[in-house]
């Protein structure tokens, strides 16, 4: 059985700092903190997964769903998708049931605009986790996976609708990426000018982003009484 752990991080200060999660830009700005990573992984539900697949091209970035459980984060697939293709393909990345890959989340907090226009840049929290993805055999596993990312979303609605059914879960391929190469980059701070501009006529600040979750709509066809739990 291919256990997955829960959703609780691994104690511990920070993750393995590598050469293969050292950015080669901004490393004033990287962390290895396992906090400051889980925070970030744990502020959305969105990522952007990038794999190569030659036979559809080459590389490939597609926007998904994902979640957290402790050290790993889990995402989902179509099990007809590129993807779930390359992970039962037995002559890539080392046999079936896997498939190397690279999952990135990032977080706007604010446009930061120079007196330069080479200086603008913008505030945000950022995670690339690197490594290989592994197919969850198991279905309770898969089950778990699966309810933690429909969570991630909302919280709690995995007891609020109904869980897949048999042919649903054999649609669907479950992976698992260990949190072990991974690092995070925080950007907080003001425009940073050149000198010679600090006394131009030109605005210099942030202008800051927030993502806002605003009041439900209901569906036409839903029926009287029924409501949202909040989920807290």
């Amino acid at each position: 059985m291919d256990t997955m752990q829960d959703d609780g991080a691994t104690s511990g200060e920070s993750h393995a700092r590598t050469a293969a999660s050292t950015p080669t830009r901004g490393r004033d700005r990287a962390t290895w903190d396992r906090d400051v990573v889980a925070g970030i992984l744990d502020a959305t539900p969105v990522c952007h997964l990038s794999y190569v697949d030659d036979r559809a091209g080459g590389p490939i970035t597609i926007p998904t769903s994902f979640a957290r459980m402790g050290d790993d984060v889990v995402f989902h697939s179509s099990s007809g998708a590129h993807v779930a293709a390359l992970a039962r393909d037995p002559d890539r990345d080392g046999g079936p049931g896997q498939v190397s890959v690279c999952l990135t989340v990032t977080l706007v907090d604010g446009w930061v605009l120079a007196r330069s226009g080479m200086h603008h840049s913008m505030n945000y929290r950022a995670v690339v986790v690197r490594g290989t993805a592994r197919l969850v055999p198991d279905e309770a596993d898969r089950r778990a996976a699966l309810a933690a990312v429909l969570d991630a979303v909302w919280p709690k609605r995995s007891e609020h609708c109904r869980p897949p059914d048999a042919r649903e879960l054999a649609a669907t391929s479950v992976f698992r990426l260990p949190l072990d190469v991974v690092s995070a980059k925080v950007r907080a701070e003001g425009a940073v000018d050149d000198p010679a501009d600090i006394d131009g006529p030109w605005w210099a600040g942030v202008v800051p982003v927030r993502t806002v979750v605003d009041e439900p709509v209901p569906n036409a066809d839903l029926a009287p009484g029924i409501t949202l739990p909040r989920g807290s």
